[in-house]
């Protein structure tokens, strides 16, 4: 079967797609779509319909760094709107982006039920290229038109019924078409845009650059559907213009970037040819907020999962605690009561070590401790047969010391979950020398079905994201030492595009865990890194974040908001004078090339040495664990468009500031 087909039975052409594994508008799929309306014409209809598990899905982003090739796309879904015979659109799975832009240019469109609709052009720095955000408006009104383009919102069938977009929902959609007998309707591309009310279109704006922090595709999606007041003959090559402009920014390179990373780090070598293990019953040790989190996660999953705990009183608190995520996640709308009612089924907490047994795979989740941790493995191996999976969720401890002398250490991996872990999509597969391919594949597996971001990360201090994390504190603290203050640090870093800086951050999750990382350390630091206490004051102090009230900042009448405090101010100041610091200016520029080179530079150090597979791993550990940029790419990404020389000069400037305090990875001597 070729790409595109064209059958005539009787006085209907059948057009089928076959492009898998998303038919996407490919140059192939383009060439054949525009031969098939020549060949169409005379016929009664034209009826559009797609191989697979989905209708047309997007454009080929494979060949985006390349010139475009004709034929171009906005000139396929021109002809098919100006087919003398008229096109049916029958519709399942996905219609997305070009896939819409081609659906809107049909007289019909029929889908089936459970179909998507959306222009998710933006979530890779374009805006639609062949119409789409100067048809929307048209058929979807503008309320459907910005969710879809600038907040890359899906829209289901029902919806898109109820706004007029789509004809009908039927399931039997050949039926459907077949039977059609209604007059070609006005082309979308000529109908009248309802009024738009400039102070409205203006909120829609400012929302968007609030919640768009620093990235331009959403505005530039506001922008091209704001064309679509003007005749269509106006609007669309404007939008293509823009569109092809994008291909080659820096955003957009960044984001696709991302999204091939993500595909590729989710199937490393190691599990290449590997059986995952099924999974059904999973034990968690451990019912705190991290052991309910997990809990949560393996529920909406679909697992049978029980929690052990040390005594009864323990099992009952943690009980509470999953089943008020579960509560939350029903009042949220993400879950039905059928759902919750099924997972409130699937789960049990209860004291003692029985509860594992027969268990497939038990992760703990106890204090970071190698001792507690391997008491439980102790316990959970007598009970648990002996190919049963066994995880650690240790953010920092070598696995090995957890798992030392526990049979069959091939069924012994690290998962390394991150707070909430119901809601965070980072999970850290962490190999130990003997965990076997097929335990490797298990936990791959079931990060998928979790639909976790999985990154595989070998053994060192903090693995790949705290080890990093570390680095990118040391840094900002000796820039508080030299000079600046925790808010010009966050601001900068919150502008460069992170969800929150580093002292925002740690005043969040809490001062006191940095510390005790700190103290576990202090044995093996090297004797010529730099040393800043500051942050061990503020521990002191009772200084110890959010829920104290006070950290690096202060937080008053329950307000999670950062309030500058002076006594910060003047502790940081005094630490400067007590070490004959003379403190100099910090500008945002700089701050924000130094800390981007101590991630970069400490995340090649980590692939140099192995611990990740690639820069695309670290890039995928640092997007979803820890608040970086996607529309950045990732560190890695980032200092490849800054460029190695940029790096060094950032690295420089570190090293002059705190000698002996950094080691320089290969790439950037």
């Amino acid at each position: 079967m070729s790409v595109v087909d064209v059958l005539m039975i009787d006085d209907v052409a059948w057009v089928t797609v076959n492009n898998p594994p998303v038919n996407a508008t490919s140059t192939g799929m383009r060439q054949g779509l525009l031969d098939a309306v020549a060949q169409v014409q005379g016929a009664r209809l034209a009826i559009l319909k797609c191989a697979g598990r989905t209708f047309i899905a997007g454009g080929d982003m494979s060949e985006f760094d390349a010139p475009p090739q004709a034929p171009h796309l906005p000139d396929v879904v021109n002809a098919i709107e100006n087919s003398a015979t008229p096109f049916v659109a029958i519709m399942h799975g996905s219609v997305l982006g070009g896939g819409l832009e081609v659906a809107m240019a049909c007289a019909y469109r029929i889908a089936a039920p459970g179909t998507r609709f959306g222009l998710p052009e933006v979530n890779v720095g374009l805006v639609p290229g062949a119409g789409g955000t100067q048809r929307a408006p048209r058929l979807f009104g503008w309320n459907a038109a910005i969710d879809m383009a600038c907040f890359g919102k899906l829209l289901s069938a029902k919806a898109a019924l109820a706004l007029g977009a789509i004809n009908a929902i039927e399931s039997d959609l050949e039926d459907a078409a077949r039977s059609l007998t209604l007059a070609p309707p006005t082309p979308v591309s000529q109908r009248p845009v309802a009024p738009l009310d400039g102070d409205w279109f203006l909120d829609k704006r400012t929302t968007l650059m609030n919640r768009a922090k620093g990235q331009a595709a959403p505005l530039h999606n506001l922008d091209a559907l704001h064309w679509a007041t003007r005749p269509f003959a106006e609007g669309q090559p404007k939008e293509r213009a823009l569109h092809l402009s994008l291909r080659t920014s820096d955003e957009s390179r960044a984001l696709r970037h991302a999204f091939f990373a993500e595909r590729a780090v989710a199937q490393p070598s190691d599990v290449s040819g590997a059986t995952p293990k099924e999974i059904e019953d999973i034990a968690i040790v451990g019912g705190g907020l991290m052991g309910a989190g997990i809990a949560a996660a393996c529920l909406a999953a679909g697992y049978r999962v029980a929690i052990i705990e040390r005594d009864d009183d323990a099992a009952r608190a943690a009980k509470g605690r999953v089943q008020s995520l579960i509560a939350g996640a029903l009042k949220r709308g993400t879950v039905d009561q059928a759902t919750h009612d099924a997972q409130i089924a699937a789960f049990k907490a209860s004291a003692g070590y029985d509860t594992a047994r027969g268990a497939d795979l038990a992760i703990e989740a106890v204090f970071e401790d190698v001792e507690v941790k391997k008491a439980a493995f102790a316990e959970l191996a007598k009970v648990m047969a002996k190919d049963a999976i066994l995880a650690t969720n240790t953010s920092y401890l070598d696995p090995r010391d957890i798992f030392e002398g526990i049979d069959n250490p091939a069924r012994c991996v690290g998962l390394h979950f991150f707070s909430p872990a119901h809601i965070m999509k980072l999970l850290e597969v962490v190999k130990l020398p003997q965990t076997s391919k097929d335990t490797l594949a298990t936990a791959f597996s079931l990060a998928k079905r979790m639909r976790k971001n999985a990154v595989l990360s070998g053994i060192c201090d903090g693995f790949i994201g705290n080890r990093m994390l570390a680095a990118y504190r040391r840094a900002a603290e000796y820039m508080l030492a030299d000079g600046a203050t925790p808010k010009q640090i966050d601001d900068a870093m919150r502008a460069s595009g992170m969800a929150m800086g580093p002292f925002e951050a740690q005043d969040m999750g809490g001062l006191q865990i940095a510390e005790a990382n700190r103290r576990r350390q202090d044995a093996t630091r090297p004797a010529s890194e730099r040393y800043v206490t500051i942050s061990d004051q503020l521990c002191a102090l009772g200084r110890t974040g959010q829920r104290a009230g006070k950290g690096w900042y202060a937080y008053t009448g329950g307000d999670r908001a950062p309030k500058v405090d002076p006594a910060v101010t003047d502790l940081i100041t005094k630490f400067s004078t007590d070490h004959g610091i003379t403190r100099q200016p910090y500008g945002l520029d700089n701050i924000q090339a130094q800390l981007l080179a101590v991630l970069a530079n400490e995340g090649a150090r980590i692939v140099e040495e192995g611990i990740a597979d690639n820069d695309a791993a670290v890039d995928m550990v640092k997007l979803h664990g820890y608040g970086f940029p996607r529309w950045r790419g990732g560190p890695m990404f980032a200092a490849k468009t800054a460029g190695d020389d940029a790096i060094r000069v950032a690295l420089s400037a570190l090293e002059a500031q705190s000698p002996g305090s950094w080691v320089r990875a290969t790439r950037f001597q």
